[in-house]
């Protein structure tokens, strides 16, 4: 189990939605600091957070925030990007690759580097964000989420060795930038963020934080029109 009092806390893709809710949530838990970093760090008002310079795409970035953020016990490995929404038959082959690039090697590349810096500070946990699309594809950025997850299940095991825990967090629709164009019901990113943080305080691998995640996970067990109902008609 991992305990967030005084626990130093790193977020990636602070500035966002579900990084801001990331930073506070964990201040509300005790955390000594929390490093918010992001390529463009914005101001915090509370002195635990520390505003840090990382672009995940940038293997010296990345390097040098492992260097500054050295004392980290838990790191939260929140940024991405969409695709758009972007037919996968069209979307031309370089924008696929630049949605990889940042949605799987970038978490990748950041949990390599970290991972040194965790086992020295005995052990640590990481959190992986994942989607409910990692289960349910539609397109780039659910092909991207679902080659995270199983990166983070081979991590899982790998990192058991140095005693580091790695949690793996899935979510759907929540009210974030990143969703602010799709007219859809939407979760709020403060109970998402809690579920998860108790999660990770509970010593669990995975957290299936709202009905959306719970229920796509479990129709894998069943056909595939359970999911895909349009292929009873194809």
């Amino acid at each position: 189990m991992t305990s967030l009092n005084n626990a130093v806390v790193l977020v990636t893709g602070a500035n966002g939605g579900l990084g801001r809710a990331f930073v506070a949530e964990a201040l509300l838990r005790g955390a000594a600091k929390v490093y918010a970093s992001a390529r463009t760090p914005r101001e915090w008002t509370d002195p635990r957070v520390v505003p840090l310079a990382l672009d995940i795409n940038d293997p010296a970035s990345v390097a040098a925030a492992a260097e500054a953020a050295a004392d980290t016990t838990v790191l939260v490995n929140n940024a991405g990007i969409s695709d758009g929404g972007r037919p996968t038959l069209t979307t031309p082959l370089d924008d696929v690759r630049a949605v990889f690039e940042t949605n799987v090697f970038a978490q990748l590349g950041v949990t390599q580097a970290f991972a040194p810096v965790l086992a020295r500070n005995g052990g640590g946990a990481i959190i992986n964000m994942h989607s409910a699309l990692s289960w349910f594809a539609m397109g780039t950025y659910s092909a991207t989420k679902a080659a995270f997850w199983s990166f983070s299940n081979a991590l899982r095991v790998e990192l058991l060795g140095q005693g580091t825990h790695l949690l793996g967090a899935h979510l759907g629709y929540t009210d974030t930038p990143m969703t602010e164009r799709l007219d859809v019901p939407k979760e709020d990113p403060r109970d998402i963020v809690a579920a998860i943080l108790d999660g990770l305080e509970a010593g669990e691998p995975e957290v299936l934080a709202d009905d959306t995640s719970r229920r796509v996970k479990a129709a894998l067990s069943g056909p595939l029109t359970d999911l895909y109902p349009q292929l009873q008609t194809a």
